[in-house]
């Protein structure tokens, strides 16, 4: 090993301990040396895995509460298609009585670290700090962010197209005669439930559909969250709800059982995710469906590349992905009450 130090060194005319900080993704070197060493390797034909650490290729996924099924979902499918590729995935869940995202950014400070994805964090709330991912910039470190908008920084941004996934299922609600529809959403500093609320918003004024502010509750996600905001939205007449999650619907049907009404009959629900479960629950629930495995797969050929070429992790790109209506139980024509 120190021979090939050495060997990488003298092609790049560095010491051998920047080498060492480069090959192990460590902060302080310059992003113009960081492209010498690496350059000085591809010239010496040495796979980069074989000279970090252990030769182990690690992959931070940061992840919200496991409870809500659409993420270990994604879980899933990330570590299946990175250990197809030899890569390692070290799962760092966040809870409210456990690590937080600070935290495990913190520990994985000194991770030799391939890329890390994340499926939340404070990149999906509007107007944070982002600060907290300056470790891996430093780094170089591939970075990708799920489900959670644009923002200022480099990175992969990509996910599901929250603007057509609230249209489309608006759509499916007016074509069964709604027009009293309420909209069930997350946070209302959360980057995906504010673009479903503006694609909803054009979309009313698009179909001249009067839709009164009072139909429109903002909430934490969670069924029981869900329920409360959505019996408000009932008691003032909405015939049907388009829901930012398929937690937020299921609170939603259990709202309306609570008040003696009918899902479909009285009430019509749209959920959004298409979680495992959601076509087997009574009534099985209309929602609009992720494209979970394409937008992995996409996420770990994006990164692969990304590794191969430091320079694509030095800039922003975003992919976006159509959701997909699926029709249950859960929707029928409208009804007066």
């Amino acid at each position: 090993m120190a021979t090939t130090l050495a060997d990488i060194a003298s092609k790049a005319g560095v010491s051998q301990a920047t080498v060492s900080r480069v090959i192990n993704a460590k902060p302080g070197v310059s992003d113009d040396l960081r492209d010498t060493v690496m350059d000085a390797i591809s010239a010496l034909g040495m796979p980069l895995d074989r000279l970090q650490r252990n030769g182990t290729r690690l992959v931070a996924i940061i992840t919200p509460d496991l409870s809500n099924p659409i993420f270990p979902e994604y879980v899933t499918s990330l570590t299946t298609l990175l250990a197809q590729q030899g890569f390692l995935a070290i799962i760092c869940t966040c809870t409210p009585s456990g690590t937080n995202e600070d935290g495990f950014l913190s520990m994985l400070q000194n991770q030799p670290l391939a890329a890390a994805i994340f499926l939340c964090g404070r990149y999906d709330t509007k107007g944070s700090g982002l600060s907290v991912y300056g470790s891996l910039s430093e780094r170089n470190i591939p970075t990708a962010f799920l489900n959670g908008g644009v923002r200022e920084m480099n990175g992969l941004y990509t996910g599901t197209d929250d603007a057509t996934a609230m249209t489309i299922a608006l759509r499916h609600l007016r074509d069964l005669g709604h027009r009293r529809i309420g909209l069930l959403l997350g946070d209302r500093n959360h980057n995906p439930s504010i673009l479903k609320y503006n694609a909803a918003d054009q979309f009313f004024l698009d179909e001249h559909i009067q839709h009164d502010k009072d139909l429109t509750a903002w909430t934490t996600y969670g069924v029981e969250s869900g329920q409360m905001a959505a019996r408000a939205l009932i008691e003032r007449g909405a015939t049907a709800i388009a829901c930012a999650s398929d937690q937020l619907a299921l609170g939603a049907v259990k709202a309306t059982r609570s008040l003696g009404l009918s899902i479909p009959r009285d009430i019509s629900v749209t959920g959004y995710d298409d979680s495992p479960t959601m076509g087997y629950m009574s009534p099985s629930l209309t929602t609009v469906r992720q494209p979970v495995d394409k937008i992995c797969q996409s996420t770990i050929t994006a990164l692969m590349a990304m590794m191969e070429n430091k320079r694509l992790a030095a800039r922003r790109d975003v992919l976006l992905f159509e959701p997909e209506l699926i029709v249950r139980e859960s929707t029928g024509r409208c009804t007066e009450r």
